[in-house]
């Protein structure tokens, strides 16, 4: 997985683009949260991985096809 995550990106995983918007936005509030104020950047549309996986849970990598 990259080492940052776009809305494009969470799309191409499964998720859909009303879901994949808002994950981005509440990340970059988390990455603020953590002390980082370049995120408070309406402009930028990646955030680091890992507060993706804080918000979602478990992120799968990208390529695994999880079947039901």
């Amino acid at each position: 997985m990259h080492s940052t995550v776009s809305k494009d990106d969470l799309i191409e995983l499964g998720f859909r683009p009303y879901q994949a918007k808002p994950i981005i936005r509440e990340a970059k509030h988390y990455m603020v949260a953590q002390g980082y104020p370049y995120y408070n950047n309406k402009r930028l549309g990646c955030v680091p991985s890992y507060a993706v996986d804080n918000i979602v849970g478990l992120l799968p990598e990208k390529g695994v096809k999880e079947h039901a």
